[in-house]
């Protein structure tokens, strides 16, 4: 809402308020002041002239040499290349010395040897935006009415002495998109009285009842609808200030009875409407839905077939107006229109705002209805445009108003707790002070017991419902700069982190300190990607959207993967093929398809890898990721969490995984083993698919590993005491895993083990079919003492023996 301080200067003193401070006690107060533009972009010396005569240039065709009359005491000659020049005319003329937007500066010049004293301005040259001017005043120079002053500075003529807050309103603040609306918010700032507008409404015509009837058929839809009649009006250009007011407000003046119910709307809030009157067929005005396939050709000229159930404005044969949103052609007020029926009514503002999103048709009426209007305007901004039509128009006023419906509202009573207001507030605000506070709101304000205060609230202000809003509003006229700082008290440790916000963070500062990079991506998902990797679901739903914003994203995600392969898709578009991502997000699960219940919302890690481990380079030759460099990254989270002896790998062929590279994730919980995640190479099937290389993905739980977490890493001395490394090399069938014989040995070997770790496996037909070749290395050291070779070769012994008796392994010499 674009706010003309010079306007809102009718309603509400402004003197000796700078505007730009007044600005920041608006947006401190809680509306947010977007910018404060002056309507003068450096205009200086520049005023209203007469031309007196015009005469072709002698040596130029498309020239002409007038004589003007700009208040001083010579006359000015000036050559002006306008074709709209006129003698009778008034003009803007920029003096010798004048300044113009864009750096421009007037001097005495001649043309094809004509002298030239200033030039004669078109509204684009004064720095007007052109496009909001009458359409007969956007080409050519700027031609003013004619009962402007000789002389007067431009600034005065064209309202440019004007600075135009832009008041970023949200939506429950919609009592100021009306300048009277603008004026209660700052004189509750400033502590100033607003002033209402005077009607001074004269009606001399019969009863405006005897031209027009009036008959609601849905008053669900129309609470209040009302006309006035208004007869012998003369259509013409309204006067040069109104005008200055609406472009300032960024609306195009169009004639003295459009603009007039654009100036009440502007004033008031409230959307009004005129049509010509010899055009209602019947005399009968009704207000209902209209019926499926019914068609009406808008004001902008488009033809508009309508659903069923759209409220519409009709007379006894058509109709003639969409409510709230736009007029017809077939009743539009013209040049030739003599006889008006004024409209002010109050419309549902949901059904405004589904007929405007339907036909895709948005204008400041149906802006201010969508919002809902203030049922007490009605019937004053009915007289108000009414007077001014009277006054402008030369047009006479029926008597009495045609109206359906009630009404305005009665004001809503709402009890305020003084106790409560300070809780809330952490202040000691005395009753004196919020009384005041209401006052300059213009709120009603009387005692009730219990310190309690009984406030009434004006239907203006219809986002005030309870008494927390009233809380609000003493809050931020109070100042929220005032309001004592506390300390907080509650249950809860101060500024501390929960255990999983604190392993969150640890977690991502880990893998990015490990080179991977993280991702971020919609928590909307495809439906068919969601079902390509169900392993972790359980037998869960996935989570609908009841109004998805497209079929691509219809779907709560219920993995992380699906994402992660678009992201990888997205980079190698792009060239990018070496990738290492993970992301750290919430995943959605049901346990039933139709919703009665809020869905499940679970923290899950998702790693990729593709491409190659490092850059090229000129000393090391290229290799691609595989399976191990994922597991790597994936035991690299465990390792931190502490969590190595109850997590175990499991080789599985989960869907949408390659059959022979991947693997669950097992969490041992109470003596039993519970998937919490899945890794392995994406399926060749579904890479050819997406046109990736050999890619890697993980999907882990992290609420599970998070309960397990019992204790924080602990840290110890450096050893002092040298270590002593035994490598062994043991054949084993196929089928056992590396994972099973370093558990044995880990038993076996007990505290003095310090590491163990597989370095080499070979297979071979030396070695006897199903069979292969583990070598292992094992680190073993006392934190106390130096071992000796009895102690190493007996724990060794133990480590051997027991790999010799639970696998059957045999030592290689």
């Amino acid at each position: 809402m674009k706010v003309s301080t010079d306007w809102l200067s009718d309603y509400i003193s402004l003197k000796d308020v700078n505007i730009q401070e007044l600005a920041e006690q608006i947006t401190r107060s809680g509306i947010e002041i977007d910018s404060v533009e002056s309507r003068n972009n450096g205009v200086s010396k520049v005023v209203a002239g007469y031309v007196k005569t015009k005469e072709k240039h002698p040596d130029a065709d498309k020239l002409n040499v007038v004589t003007v009359d700009a208040g001083l005491d010579e006359e000015l000659q000036i050559v002006c290349g306008a074709k709209n020049i006129e003698a009778g005319q008034k003009v803007p003329v920029a003096l010798v010395g004048a300044k113009l937007p864009g750096g421009v500066e007037i001097k005495k010049a001649k043309l094809r040897g004509v002298p030239s004293q200033g030039m004669i301005c078109s509204a684009k040259e004064l720095g007007l935006n052109d496009k909001l001017l009458p359409k007969d005043q956007q080409e050519g120079i700027l031609v003013l009415p004619e009962g402007t002053q000789i002389g007067a500075p431009i600034e005065s003529v064209l309202g440019l002495n004007d600075e135009v807050l832009d008041f970023d309103l949200t939506p429950n603040r919609s009592d100021c998109l009306s300048m009277l609306g603008a004026a209660y918010e700052v004189g509750a700032i400033l502590g100033r009285d607003v002033t209402h507008p005077d009607a001074k409404l004269v009606e001399t015509a019969p009863p405006a009842s005897d031209a027009i009837s009036v008959t609601v058929s849905n008053p669900e839809l129309c609470s209040h609808y009302a006309v006035r009649v208004i007869s012998d009006v003369k259509i013409g250009p309204s006067p040069l200030w109104m005008q200055n007011r609406l472009i300032a407000a960024g609306i195009r003046p169009i004639s003295n009875v459009v603009d007039v119910t654009n100036y009440v709307m502007l004033e008031y809030g409230q959307p009004l409407h005129a049509f010509d009157a010899d055009r209602i067929a019947g005399r009968r005005i009704e207000v209902r839905v209209s019926k499926a396939g019914e068609t009406i050709e808008t004001l902008d000229g488009q033809v508009r077939k309508l659903d069923a159930g759209a409220l519409l404005i009709t007379d006894a044969e058509k109709p003639i107006g969409l409510a709230g949103v736009m007029g017809g052609a077939n009743s539009e007020v013209t040049a030739s229109t003599v006889n008006l029926v004024l409209e002010s009514a109050k419309f549902h503002g949901g059904t405004v705002r589904k007929l405007s999103r339907q036909l895709g048709l948005r204008s400041e009426a149906s802006q201010r209805f969508e919002k809902e209007v203030d049922p007490g305007t009605v019937i004053p901004a009915l007289d108000r445009a009414a007077a001014l039509i009277a006054s402008l128009a030369g047009a006479t006023v029926h008597q009495g108003i045609v109206q359906s419906g009630e009404a305005a509202a009665e004001p809503l009573v709402i009890p305020l707790s003084l106790t409560k207001l300070n809780a809330f507030l952490g202040t000691s605000i005395s009753s004196l002070e919020v009384k005041t506070i209401f006052a300059r709101l213009h709120f009603e304000c009387g005692d009730m017991p219990d310190n309690t205060l009984a406030v009434r609230v004006p239907s203006r202000r219809g986002d005030i419902t309870r008494d927390v809003d009233l809380i609000e509003e003493v809050a931020r006229l109070y100042g929220y700069d005032k309001i004592p700082v506390t300390a907080i008290e509650g249950p809860t440790t101060q500024g501390g982190y929960t255990r999983p916000q604190l392993l969150r963070r640890e977690i991502r500062s880990m893998l990015t300190k490990g080179g991977l990079q993280e991702v971020i991506s919609y928590s909307f998902a495809n439906r068919e990607a969601e079902e390509m990797f169900p392993v972790l679901k359980e037998n869960r739903h996935s989570v609908k959207l009841a109004m998805p914003m497209s079929e691509d994203r219809s779907v709560l995600r219920a993995s992380l993967i699906p994402q992660l392969m678009d992201v990888a898709v997205f980079n190698r578009n792009r060239k990018q093929d070496n990738l290492a991502l993970f992301e750290l997000g919430s995943v959605f699960q049901s346990e039933e398809e139709m919703l009665t219940v809020q869905p499940k919302e679970l923290s899950v890690l998702g790693i990729l890898l593709t491409g190659l481990r490092q850059d090229k380079q000129w000393n090391l030759n290229p290799e691609k990721v595989d399976f191990y460099d994922l597991k790597g990254a994936v035991e690299t989270v465990i390792r931190y969490l502490g969590l190595e002896e109850l997590v175990s790998y499991e080789a599985d062929r989960p869907a949408g995984f390659h059959p022979g590279r991947s693997a669950s994730i097992m969490l041992e919980v109470n003596k039993e083993k519970k998937r919490i995640g899945v890794m392995g190479q994406i399926h060749p099937d579904l890479q050819r698919a997406k046109e990736l290389e050999d890619t890697y993905v993980a999907e882990l739980m992290l609420e599970p590993l998070f309960a397990a977490y019992a204790k924080p890493i602990e840290y110890r001395d450096l050893p002092r005491f040298p270590a002593v490394q035994r490598d062994i090399a043991i054949v084993v069938d196929r089928d056992v895993t590396a994972a099973s014989l370093i558990k044995t040995i880990a038993e076996s070997a007990g505290e003095l083990l310090e590491d163990v770790h597989v370095f080499d496996v070979f297979t071979g037909s030396k070695l006897g079919e199903g069979k292969k070749s583990v070598a292992l290395s094992l680190v073993y050291r006392h934190m106390e003492r130096t071992l000796t070779d009895e102690e190493i070769s007996e724990v060794h012994g133990r480590a051997v023996a027991a790999l010799e008796q639970t696998f059957g392994a045999e030592l290689r010499k």
